[in-house]
């Protein structure tokens, strides 16, 4: 185990990626004492080391526009705060649409996020097929009615991230162990009073969980209902693929889910697999090559002759909306979460790491995350994001 478990904390943050650390900084940032992040493998290790590394804003729903836009923010800044490279590349957000349906819905979804997000000169519009192609060269523009580009967005490395947020919250006083799993969280009535892990006992009275794909079995420690599924997604890396364009926007095919980003001199390329089932498998298939292929022959035929160099399986998690659970829960005293991002967490981490902070705090936070609390699926119903693959 890396690092030495203390008895007791004020705040036992369960979960090492970037949602963990994140809200593991922003609370010693604060001046919460105490702060202990436990992961049971190492930092990163989850869905975030898997991640593809996108950033954006541009989203359907206005709480999601929100957590994204303040947190390109906070990666323009990483370097100052917390103090880390990140290989920001601010190269641009594109979706390529097809259908007549798909260019009103990004319409809309175009308008209130430049509604929402001061923009800086820059906002997110509406672009021709052409202008699409320009803008990424190796795509087939047949079937293309237009497209939607976000020029502040791009992608970052998710290491990087957890490294800086980590190596900044140690340094103001928390402590992060890993290799170190929560096995049980007692109660006594409603409050919590002890964090049980492979370690030892932890006495704390507040538990933050954001343990990703994990977390649904964390809340059922404490009788917390946390809708979240793991489900896998796979990523592979091509070799250099000659004349790409130094500013390749992170693109994505919407009707396919076929997206790319640059890596080096290849491309980083996923796609979601419709066929894949619920579960914890870690390990690569071929079994969505085929699906693959067909989205390139299609999009970007080119890159049928390009070789693969590489590439890895993590897993998603996913709520039955597509919306990410954040919030404190009504019956538990002092459980609070972060978790069920479906895609997206890691691109919100700075936004919600301040939120939950915040709701510690008992502040009020820079939005109003009550919608994506977890009691909506038995009170109010589901609300879906669409501007996801």
């Amino acid at each position: 185990m890396a690092g030495e478990l203390p008895d007791r904390a004020d705040v036992v943050v369960v979960g090492g990626g970037v949602m963990g650390t994140s809200i593991a900084f922003h609370l010693a940032e604060a001046g919460v004492e105490r702060v202990l992040l436990l992961e049971k493998d190492e930092l990163g290790s989850g869905s975030t080391c898997k991640a593809a590394g996108g950033v954006r804003a541009n989203f359907s729903d206005e709480v999601n526009i929100a957590l994204g836009a303040r947190s390109l923010e906070a990666f323009a800044r990483f370097g100052d705060r917390p103090g880390q490279e990140i290989d920001l590349r601010r190269v641009g957000y594109l979706f390529l649409l097809e259908t007549a349906e798909q260019i009103e819905h990004f319409r809309e979804s175009t308008e209130l996020q430049n509604r929402l997000q001061d923009t800086g000169g820059l906002p997110t519009r509406m672009v021709s097929a052409d202008e699409a192609v320009a803008l990424a060269p190796i795509v087939a523009p047949e079937g293309l009615v237009g497209a939607c580009f976000s020029p502040t967005a791009g992608h970052c490395t998710p290491e990087s991230v957890v490294l800086g947020y980590a190596s900044a919250a140690r340094r103001l006083g928390a402590r992060l162990v890993t290799g170190c799993e929560v096995l049980g969280i007692d109660a006594v009535g409603n409050q919590i009073s002890v964090v049980r892990t492979s370690g030892g006992d932890v006495r704390t009275r507040t538990v933050i969980c954001a343990a990703g794909a994990w977390s649904a079995q964390i809340g059922a420690m404490v009788g917390v209902d946390l809708p979240v599924v793991p489900l896998r997604r796979q990523i592979v890396v091509t070799e250099a693929v000659p004349g790409l364009p130094p500013r390749l926007p992170m693109t994505i095919d919407f009707s396919s889910t076929f997206y790319f980003h640059r890596e080096g001199p290849g491309l980083l390329v996923g796609l979601s697999d419709p066929d894949e089932e619920p579960g914890f498998r870690l390990s690569r298939t071929d079994a969505w090559i085929p699906r693959l292929t067909t989205a390139m022959a299609r999009r970007a035929p080119s890159l049928l002759d390009v070789g693969l160099t590489g590439g890895w399986a993590g897993l998603y998690e996913v709520t039955p909306d597509h919306n990410a659970l954040i919030g404190e829960d009504d019956t538990v005293s002092r459980f609070l979460y972060a978790t069920g991002f479906s895609g997206h967490g890691f691109l919100q981490g700075p936004a919600v790491g301040e939120v939950v902070r915040d709701l510690y705090l008992d502040r009020t936070p820079f939005v109003d995350v009550a919608p994506l609390n977890a009691a909506r699926f038995r009170t109010s119903g589901t609300r879906t994001e669409r501007n996801i693959v």
